[in-house]
């Protein structure tokens, strides 16, 4: 989900300089360590859409959303360690609740959900600002011809609030947004809505970026190629356990990754 979590400096700047290279095998990227896709990546290419999770990835917010996450179950006599509840930042918030304490029912595990949302949005989210760098990573997309869409579990009011603070709402294509669909990631329902409103866009032909291994988990079911940023506090590893071919530690890091990528390869042709 959210914020510039950064790992030893020596880790980013290890991706920082393989994100810039052009990287055509995963174990050349991962040393040696094979991403769990059905088929290898052989060589590297460009995309013809790039959808974006938006809290965590475009926007600061993770710390904010686990200490509201925090402050909420605790109301409700229900202590959950920090912890746990950054290891599951990014799942479905059904899920994610059903998963940390299973003795509540659905009826309780909704009005967690409620008046964790209300919280939020009086108290954490006027707080929240947008990472540096996105329109200039949505700018060097746009240049190559490939288009843009979110796909992002936040609610519709709470996107409004995250468009007005990232100044890119004249280069996105395409939004899915919670409120449309049942579940959030790691069900790919927000990444099938994304393509379906790009028009005719396939999934493999689709990047999905993302700060979680559940954005990467729903890219990948979808049938995207799943990229990851570090912002959002989890570890590397388990980005690439989930999926991710790229991991840079954060958006402003796939600009030159963007515009170095191939520049003989037109944005839809097949990867």
């Amino acid at each position: 989900m959210d914020h510039p979590v950064r790992e030893t400096s020596a880790i980013a700047q290890t991706v920082h300089e393989l994100a810039m290279t052009k990287i055509c095998r995963v174990d050349e990227l991962f040393d040696g360590r094979r991403v769990p896709l059905p088929e290898p990546l052989l060589e590297c290419g460009l995309s013809a859409a790039y959808i974006f999770d938006v809290e965590g990835t475009l926007v600061a917010c993770a710390p904010q959303t686990q200490q509201c996450w925090h402050e909420t179950l605790a109301s409700f006599g229900v202590p959950v360690p920090m912890v746990s509840l950054q290891r599951l930042s990014g799942m479905d918030g059904d899920e994610m609740l059903a998963t940390l304490v299973p003795s509540l029912d659905e009826s309780a595990r909704k009005k967690i959900l409620t008046a964790e949302g209300e919280r939020y949005r009086a108290v954490h989210l006027p707080r929240v600002r947008a990472f540096p760098g996105v329109r200039a990573v949505f700018t060097a997309i746009k240049a190559l011809g490939a288009r843009i869409a979110l796909a992002t579990d936040c609610q519709s009011d709470e996107l409004k609030r995250y468009r007005s603070l990232m100044n890119v709402d004249d280069m996105i294509d395409a939004v899915a947004c919670g409120d449309e669909v049942s579940k959030g990631k790691p069900d790919p329902a927000l990444i099938e809505l994304a393509l379906g409103r790009l028009g005719g866009i396939s999934a493999a032909s689709a990047t999905m970026i993302g700060d979680t291994p559940f954005d990467a988990q729903a890219a990948r079911r979808a049938g995207a190629t799943a990229w990851g940023t570090l912002t959002g506090g989890h570890p590397r590893s388990s980005l690439i356990d989930a999926g991710c071919s790229v991991v840079v530690p954060a958006v402003e890091d796939l600009q030159r990754y963007i515009e170095r990528g191939t520049p003989d390869v037109s944005a839809s042709a097949p990867r």
